[in-house]
């Protein structure tokens, strides 16, 4: 039991008395010396001032809260009635159980006999609590219900049954409570006299869950968990380790996570705690907070009577959007490929995001599809083309498409290379996705403009969604060259995938939607007309096509509705093991969707990536 001394809070009690004035001596220093000597922690002392035998009313004293696992108790002395040879007291009982929540608080009362020239307290365990009798003692049970799953967007969980390890006790098997307490504590890290608190209190017979593990963890303490006298292994299929959208729900910690103690959440079994994504950010909501009752019970762990109880909130699904036909075709197809990749899908009339899917590579970056910040390339010059036609440009201009174009001193280079094309079109080169066409025509743009067209597009845009994420930046640019780099997705221009993706859908609607998540408990979100002109927008949307159906996104092109889009490719790092981030931007039906791929190769294209994506995505 962990002890914290308190001070008895002692007042000056009213003594009542009948039976004629000063008849008696007063109970009241008997009275005070029994609750001082009680919490005080001097069993005997008190004891010895009742008229029970010494030894036994010592135990009961001991342990009257052993089984609570209480941090600390306070006695507060209240009236006396005293009559003649007899006497009642009453006091107050603050119990502080250690459970994160308010101390339980009790009156109680016993009666005293006058013994010679003192008194005796007349000893009973109804002494300690009036709710107890012979054979019964205080016990607390605090009921923790399974933490609530992340729903998609029809109601069914995000996470996906999965085989976990539960460790355990009978705790009326038990030789030594305190030394089990102890191994299980090494192992894990969990406190061990927190451990002992839950065996103590807990009911005798039933199997009393501690720790929850995942496989793998499990596997990793197993030498030294067998060495836990009286621990019992259960195996169980849960949901609550994997899903198929870990990239959006993220990941759980049982009780023995240090990310648990880190947030200051108490150790009990069945504790959970939200490590990243949802589950962190909901934590609240998804795990609720534990019922506790203290009850009175027999040595069998049959409860008597309850005592207190303090209802807890329930634990809470949450609801979000995404769409589990999207996610699953999102996720395949990520898995296809050999380097890191990413995908994310919404609906572009809504902004609701369908899909989340990130898969990493060995020796390969991890991509963060809501919040990362990556250069787009070439998949920029969608952002770039609405600045060029909103200025004048005309789709069917004259811009040759060279290998090499040398703007403001600095050379810009195709990639991957390609024949130059002397007569190609404004757009051809789009089609084509010709970086170093556009790099020139930007010198007929100002960076304002650029960035006009940015922001028309939601950049630089502060997101209501309840993860983090990242909504693009382009920057300014100081000269010619790197207004130039802007225009093709290089320089200081960073983009999220979700970023491209709410870019596919404006193209595709007309209308920018803030990105949404979660709709219970529901996100903030907003959406506006598009600020570009109707005809700038169909002739983007006819441009993508042209991209995907006979262009440089041809690898994206598959049966079934037709598909909109663009690619572009970029140094991602350079050095002796270059890697390159490639792009596919674009839209089908209702889905607007961004494809990631890091990869060490230039001609790498994430277009085929895409129609993975597609081939498998409903909606076709």
């Amino acid at each position: 039991m962990r002890v914290v001394l308190a001070v008895l809070v002692l007042g000056f009690g009213t003594v009542l008395l009948t039976g004629g004035l000063w008849s008696a001596p007063s109970a009241e220093p008997t009275v005070q010396q029994f609750l001082l000597a009680w919490q005080q922690h001097s069993y005997a002392s008190a004891a010895a001032l009742t008229t029970g035998n010494v030894t036994q009313v010592k135990h009961e004293l001991a342990n009257a809260y052993s089984r609570l696992d209480a941090a600390a108790f306070y006695l507060s002395m209240g009236k006396i009635h005293q009559s003649g040879g007899t006497a009642t007291a009453h006091f107050t009982a603050s119990v502080d159980l250690g459970q994160d929540g308010a101390p339980w608080m009790y009156n109680g009362r016993f009666t005293l006999q006058r013994a010679g020239l003192g008194w005796k307290i007349v000893w009973s365990p109804s002494v300690i609590h009036p709710g107890l009798a012979p054979g019964l003692h205080l016990a607390v049970i605090s009921t923790t219900r399974p933490r609530m799953p992340v729903l998609d967007a029809e109601g069914r969980p995000l996470q996906t049954p999965s085989t976990v390890f539960v460790v355990g006790v009978r705790p009326d098997r038990l030789k030594d409570p305190a030394a089990t307490a102890d191994a299980l504590g090494r192992a894990t890290g969990i406190e061990p006299s927190e451990v002992l608190g839950w065996i103590l209190a807990a009911p005798r017979r039933p199997f009393l869950e501690l720790v929850t593990f995942p496989p793998a963890e499990y596997h990793r303490l197993a030498h030294q968990l067998n060495k836990v006298p009286g621990l019992i292994p259960r195996e169980r299929r849960v949901r609550l380790f994997h899903s198929i959208a870990s990239a959006v729900v993220g990941s759980v910690g049982a009780e023995a996570s240090t990310a648990l103690r880190d947030a200051g959440i108490a150790y009990r079994p069945g504790a959970t705690v939200g490590l990243s994504g949802l589950q962190s950010r909901y934590q609240a909501y998804l795990a609720g907070t534990p019922t506790t009752e203290v009850v009175a019970e027999t040595a069998s762990g049959r409860t008597v009577r309850v005592l207190k109880r303090w209802e807890g909130r329930p634990p809470t699904a949450v609801h979000t959007t995404i769409n589990a036909s999207v996610q699953q075709a999102a996720v395949r197809a990520v898995a296809s490929v050999r380097g890191s990749a990413a995908i994310v899908a919404m609906q572009a009339s809504t902004g609701r995001i369908l899909a989340v899917a990130g898969h990493k590579a060995h020796r390969m970056p991890r991509i963060d599809p809501l919040a990362g910040r990556y250069p787009p390339g070439g998949a920029f010059i969608i952002v770039s083309a609405e600045a060029l036609l909103a200025n004048g440009v005309e789709v069917n201009t004259t811009i040759p498409c060279n290998p090499v174009n040398s703007v403001g001193g600095h050379n810009f280079r195709n990639v991957p290379k390609g024949k130059a094309k002397p007569g190609a079109t404004f757009a051809t080169d789009f089609a084509q996705s010709c970086t170093t066409a556009l790099a020139g025509m930007s010198q007929g743009l100002s960076s304002a403009e650029l960035n006009k067209a940015a922001e028309g597009f939601g950049f630089e845009r502060q997101w209501q969604l309840p993860l983090q994420g990242f909504s693009g930046s382009v920057g300014s640019s100081s000269g010619v060259a790197e207004l130039a780099a802007a225009a093709i997705g290089q320089g200081n221009v960073r983009v999220s995938p979700l970023t491209m993706a709410v870019v596919a859908a404006q193209v595709a609607t007309g209308t920018w939607h803030e990105p949404s998540l979660v709709t219970r408990p529901p996100d903030a979100q907003q959406s506006r007309r598009s600020p570009f002109a109707t005809t700038t927008l169909a002739s983007l949307r006819s441009l993508m096509r042209a991209a995907v159906a006979s262009g440089a996104a041809r690898g994206a092109d598959v049966s079934g509705r037709p598909v909109y889009g663009q690619v572009g490719t970029t140094l991602l790092a350079s050095g002796r093991h270059r890697k390159w981030a490639t792009w596919f931007v674009g839209y089908r039906g209702d889905i607007a969707f961004a494809v990631l791929e890091f990869s060490g190769s230039a001609r790498t294209s994430a277009a085929p990536l895409a129609a993975s994506f597609l081939r498998s995505a409903p909606g076709r």
